[in-house]
C-alpha cells in the first residue's frame, strides 16, 4: 500500500534521546561490541546492533517559484535481543556508555515481558556470519551537486511545460536519500552498507476555463537506486513537454464506454498492479495472518503453495534484492542475510514467499530470502517487500506486435488511482494516459478509464509479455506497512503485457 505519510516508527522501541547526548562519531565496531557484550551478560543468547545514518534532501517547485528545500539527517542505533524466545528492542541517538547500557537493559526487559505474554518462541533459521562491505551503484553523489543546479533543472521543466498552450500549472520535485548502515550480530556478522537513491517527478495541469474542467498528466519517470546521473540521463524536458500536451489533449478526449476490453498495459502502469496484487500477497506474514496493516492479509495462504494457478504460463514473477538500480536492492538485509533472487510465481504457479530468518521457521522447507528491513535505526525490523518483477524470460514480442493482436482494446500508461481489498483479491486500477486500440492500431485518446478484476482472473488472462528490450524498472519510495507505519522503497519491473477481456469502467460518469 503506497502512502505519503512519514512517522518516526519504533514499534516496541524506547527511543532514548535527551539533553547531553553525545553527537560524536563512535567507532562502530567497538561500540557494537560493547552492546553485544552487555546483551550476553544479561542472558540474551542472540543480539544484534544496527548503527545507521540517514540523509535526505527534497526540493519542491511550482511554476516559476521554489516552494521549499528540505534537508534532514538522522543518526542513531538500535539494539535487538532474543531472550526466552521473544524479541526485545530499544534505540537511541545518544552514544554515551550510560545510554548504551540503558538501551540494552530496556531491550532485555521488553523481551522478558514479551515472553510472559506469549507461548510461541521465536526461532531463527541458521545463517553463517558475514564480514562484508557493500555499496549501491551510483556515479554522481547527489548530495555533492549544488542546490542551484537542481533548482535550475526543476524550473526548466516547469517552463517547458508551461509553454504548451492550455497548460496552466506544473509542480516538480527532486528527492535524494543516502543510507549509511552498519550491522553487527552476536553470531559474528559485521556488515557495512552505503545506499543512494534519487528521484525527479512532476505533474502538469491543463485547464479548460470555459467548461470549468481540468486534467493532469504526471511524469512517467520513477526513482532509482542511483545517483544524480539518473536525473541527468532521463529526458525530463522532452517528457515535460509531452506531459503538458497530453494533459491538454485529455480535456478533449472521449470518455470510455464501459465494457470488456483487451488491455495493453505499459510498464509504467503495470508495475503498480504487480506491487498490489503480487508483491503484498506473497509476504509470508500477511499469508499467515500476522500482519494486516495498510494492505490487509492475503488470499495466497500456505495451502496454495506449489499448486495454485495464480496466472497463465506467461506469468513469471521474480523477487530480487540484487536487481541493478532496484530501490529495494541491498547487499544484505537487516538480519545480515545476503541479497537473493528467486521465483514467487513460476509459469503461472505460486511457488514461494518473501521471508525473513524468523519467518523461515514457521513453514516446513522455508528459508530466509533476506527480506528483513527497518526504515530507521529507531524502527523494529520486520518483513518488507523486495523488488518484485514480471520477467519476460526469452520473449521476443514487441509492444507493436502485442498491439497487433488486439481488435478492440485500450493502451494504458502511468500510475493512477487504485483500490484493492484486504485479501489482495479484488482490485481496480486507473492510469495517466489511455489510448484506444482498434484492429491492431493505436487510435484516439480516451479518458476516465479504470480496469477491474480478481487477481487470479486478471493474471490468467495474460496471453503475451513483451521482450527484455522493452523492460522498464519503475518504483516508489513510499510503500507503507506496519503499526507504527514504516516506509520501504521498492521497484517493480516489466515489459508491456497483454490481457484479454478485462472489465473497464468509466470513472467520470455522473449519476
Amino acid at each position: 500500500m503506497l502512502t505519503r505519510r512519514k512517522f518516526v516508527a519504533g514499534g516496541a522501541a524506547l527511543a532514548l534521546q535527551g539533553a547531553g547526548a553525545n553527537n560524536g562519531e563512535p567507532d562502530r565496531k567497538n561500540f557494537s561490541g560493547m552492546a553485544l557484550d552487555l546483551a550476553k551478560k544479561a542472558g540474551a543468547p542472540y543480539a544484534d546492533v544496527r548503527i545507521n545514518r540517514y540523509q535526505e534532501q527534497g526540493l519542491f517547485t511550482r511554476e516559476r517559484q521554489v516552494r521549499s528545500i528540505d534537508s534532514d539527517t538522522s543518526y542513531g542505533y538500535g539494539v535487538r535481543v532474543l531472550k526466552k524466545g521473544r524479541w526485545g528492542f530499544a534505540a537511541s541517538g545518544d552514544f554515551s556508555e550510560k545510554a548504551l547500557a540503558e538501551v540494552v537493559r530496556q531491550a532485555v526487559d521488553i523481551a522478558e515481558a514479551n515472553a510472559a505474554l506469549s507461548s510461541q518462541p521465536v526461532r531463527l533459521a541458521p545463517e553463517r556470519p558475514r564480514q562484508a562491505k557493500w555499496r549501491s551503484a551510483y556515479t554522481i553523489d547527489p548530495f555533492q551537486v549544488p542546490v542551484e543546479k537542481k533548482i535550475e533543472l526543476l524550473l526548466k521543466i516547469n517552463e517547458t511545460a508551461l509553454k504548451v498552450k492550455g497548460a496552466r500549472f506544473v509542480a516538480s520535485e527532486m528527492r535524494f536519500v543516502r543510507e549509511d548502515k552498519f550491522f553487527a550480530s552476536s553470531e559474528g556478522s559485521r556488515i557495512e552498507q552505503e545506499i543512494v537513491r534519487s528521484d525527479c517527478s512532476y505533474t502538469v495541469t491543463a485547464v479548460d476555463s470555459a467548461r470549468g474542467e481540468f486534467a493532469t498528466r504526471s511524469s512517467l519517470a520513477y526513482p532509482a537506486e542511483r545517483g544524480y546521473e539518473w536525473i541527468e540521463e532521463y529526458p525530463h524536458l522532452a517528457e515535460a513537454e509531452q506531459a503538458a500536451e497530453e494533459a491538454v489533449r485529455k480535456l478533449a478526449a472521449k470518455p470510455v464506454v464501459p465494457g470488456k476490453y483487451d488491455l495493453l498495459l505499459h510498464p509504467t502502469n503495470l508495475f503498480l498492479t504487480i506491487h498490489e496484487s503480487c508483491g503484498h500477497p506473497t509476504e509470508l506474514d500477511r499469508a499467515l495472518g500476522y500482519e494486516a496493516n495498510f494492505a490487509g492479509t492475503s488470499f495466497l495462504t500456505p495451502d496454495k503453495l506449489g499448486k495454485f494457478r495464480y496466472g497463465s504460463q506467461w506469468v513469471n514473477m521474480i523477487a530480487d534484492r540484487t536487481q541493478p538500480y532496484g530501490l529495494a536492492t541491498v547487499g544484505y538485509d537487516d538480519d545480515g542475510v545476503p541479497a537473493q533472487r528467486w521465483y514467487l510465481i513460476r509459469e503461472g504457479i505460486f511457488v514461494d514467499y518473501q521471508t525473513t530468518r524468523e519467518q523461515a521457521a514457521l513453514l516446513p522447507g522455508m528459508r530466509s530470502h533476506g527480506c528483513a528491513h527497518a526504515d530507521s535505526w529507531s524502527s523494529v525490523v520486520f518483513q518488507r517487500m523486495p523488488n518484485v518483477s514480471l520477467d519476460p524470460l526469452d520473449s521476443k514480442l514487441t509492444q507493436e506486435e502485442l498491439m497487433a493482436g488486439i481488435k478492440d482494446g485500450i493502451l494504458i500508461l502511468g500510475m493512477g488511482s487504485y483500490s484493492i481489498d484486504q485479501q489482495r483479491y479484488n482490485f481496480q486500477f486507473g492510469g495517466q494516459v489511455f489510448w484506444e486500440i482498434k484492429n491492431g492500431k493505436k487510435g484516439e485518446m480516451l479518458r476516465d478509464v479504470a480496469y477491474q478484476a480478481r487477481t487470479p482472473d486478471f493474471w490468467n488472462s495474460c496471453d503475451g509479455v513483451g521482450s527484455r528490450a522493452e523492460y522498464i524498472l519503475s518504483g516508489v519510495f513510499n510503500d507503507g506497512k506496519g503499526e507504527p507505519e514504516q516506509l520501504n522503497p521498492v521497484s517493480h519491473g516489466c515489459p508491456p503485457a497483454r490481457f484479454r477481456q478485462v472489465n473497464v469502467i468509466n470513472t467520470g460518469r455522473k449519476s
